[in-house]
């Protein structure tokens, strides 16, 4: 754990036994520098052994019989070749920090950088590396700092809205995964992932820091180191993991899909970059979806208050289309905006040949933007037969994903369940305390949530409080008081919807349509 122990070392005990007399490799004939790693292995382990000592698993010291000892000596003083072999390390030298060098002084000198590492100590090595060569404004957030807020409030000053000085503020923010949750750094449009996390929703809560409500920039940029070729050539570090990976599941008897066993290499490097649809699979988080539709909404009526009048009166069905260049990744189509007979919002971006471009409903929501005086071009011969088969598309998803609650990912969905088997567990344990008057309340709000739409405030406010962890009694507690406020679901009992909606579609074709077609 670099994070919390200032060191590294080799973790295993150099015994200095009886035995060693009789043991085949002696460290006699050591130099004076191996001598002195030797050393070091003992205090750090005597350090471990004091000062962290509930941190391990200490196996019994009978299982350190001659055989043991002799391998790890070996391994030891092979690992003490590679060392002396090498000698001093060199940040000068150090290919991957000269290319980090130049991103930060020569391709955006000026701009503000967030860089992470998944280790402490390559987060340190950077910045002393950076104030070697004189480059100025970093800073360090690793586990070991007590309030990582404050740099991130000096970092990013205007999106935590803060008054810093200029010459106080940091330019460079070098930090671990500590800092890739719960901070808002919107001032910065740049990130740099110098090493990779195994898990790939690492990257996305990464760029997730900077690309939320508040960031201006139009185009933000994330750079990945990825290892050498011939590196990955000389390990074959995937294709042992996925060996591995493949004996667990024959032992187990697993059917599940693992994630080495569905990728192409290629694949991964494309996740690694982050390319256009890869991560379409995967949503991006209710969480970001809904609070960036309300805040869409909630700009555009502040801006022309006569809007929300216009927009609620418009008719279901309601279409149009504007310009769009499409590519192979952002093909021409149509997007639509379908509600299902229980209340379910869905999106849906569909191409010419009737598929789905893709299921992020973040990435459909975006690619919806235009202005107010956006041109609209003529409908496209296709576009209704287009709508109903995306129509059809979702109708058919809704269906393998999560039925009458929606998408298993939706606050909805997740309320509902956690929320049913608190109700379960607590009857089950506690019947006394389900006799309230409370306890009945929220039977019926769970039912509620089952039948009907949340509101979309409730949404957002919902899945803030998930996003900090919200407990199941503070949850319980929370849907009572937004029934009791009439502000948990929409129910129109007397309008009850016997089927899907389809409320708008927006084509997106080039601008060569002409009347003739």
């Amino acid at each position: 754990d670099a994070d919390s122990v200032n060191s590294t070392a080799l973790d295993f005990e150099i015994a200095d036994d009886e035995n060693e007399e009789s043991d085949e490799i002696s460290f006699a004939s050591l130099s004076n520098k191996e001598a002195e790693y030797k050393l070091q292995a003992k205090a750090i382990y005597q350090l471990y052994q004091s000062k962290y000592q509930k941190r391990f698993k200490w196996l019994n010291s009978r299982l350190f019989n001659a055989e043991l000892k002799k391998h790890l000596q070996e391994d030891a003083l092979s690992l003490l070749k590679l060392l002396n072999n090498c000698g001093e390390w060199n940040y000068q030298q150090d290919q991957k920090f000269q290319t980090l060098q130049k991103l930060v002084t020569e391709t955006h000198p000026d701009e503000k950088i967030l860089i992470f590492t998944q280790f402490a100590d390559t987060a340190r090595y950077l910045q002393e590396s950076l104030e070697k060569e004189d480059i100025r404004q970093s800073a360090l957030v690793t586990g070991k700092i007590n309030d990582p807020t404050i740099l991130a409030y000096r970092f990013s000053p205007e999106s935590n809205k803060q008054n810093i000085a200029i010459e106080q503020q940091v330019r460079i923010l070098i930090a671990t995964d500590v800092l890739s949750e719960g901070q808002n750094l919107q001032d910065c449009r740049i990130i740099i992932n110098y090493d990779l996390p195994w898990a790939i929703i690492r990257l996305i809560q990464r760029a997730g820091r900077v690309d939320r409500i508040g960031q201006k920039a139009s185009e933000i940029l994330c750079y990945s180191f990825l290892p050498a070729e011939g590196v990955e050539e000389l390990i074959n570090l995937r294709g042992r993991l996925g060996e591995r990976l493949q004996e667990n599941a024959n032992v187990v008897g697993t059917d599940e899909a693992f994630f080495e066993d569905t990728l192409s290499y290629q694949e991964i490097l494309d996740l690694y970059h982050e390319k256009s649809s890869i991560l379409d699979e995967d949503e991006e988080g209710e969480v970001d979806l809904t609070s960036e539709a309300f805040q869409i909404w909630k700009n555009a009526i502040d801006a022309d208050p006569t809007l929300e009048k216009i927009i609620k009166n418009l008719p279901n069905v309601i279409y149009s289309t504007r310009e769009h260049q499409g590519t192979n990744l952002d093909p021409e189509g149509v997007l639509m905006y379908l509600r299902t007979a229980d209340g379910t919002d869905a999106l849906a971006w569909i191409n010419k040949e009737g598929k789905s471009v893709t299921q992020s409903q973040m990435r459909i929501l975006r690619t919806a933007r235009c202005n107010r005086d956006t041109p609209p071009l003529e409908k496209h011969p296709q576009h209704h037969e287009i709508v109903s088969q995306g129509a059809d598309l979702l109708l058919e998803q809704q269906k393998t994903t999560g039925g009458q609650l929606g998408s298993p990912k939706s606050v909805r969905y997740r309320i509902y369940y956690k929320l049913d088997a608190y109700i379960k567990k607590t009857e089950t344990k506690t019947p006394l305390f389900s006799l309230g008057e409370d306890w009945q309340t929220l039977k019926k709000a769970v039912e509620e949530i089952y039948l009907y739409p949340l509101k979309e405030t409730t949404v957002v406010k919902l899945n803030r409080q998930f996003k900090s962890g919200i407990s199941d009694e503070q949850l319980a507690t929370m849907i009572i008081s937004l029934r009791d406020n009439h502000s948990l679901c929409v129910i129109h009992p007397e309008d009850a919807q016997q089927e899907a909606q389809i409320i708008c579609s927006l084509g997106l074709f080039s601008g060569q349509l002409t009347t003739d077609h």
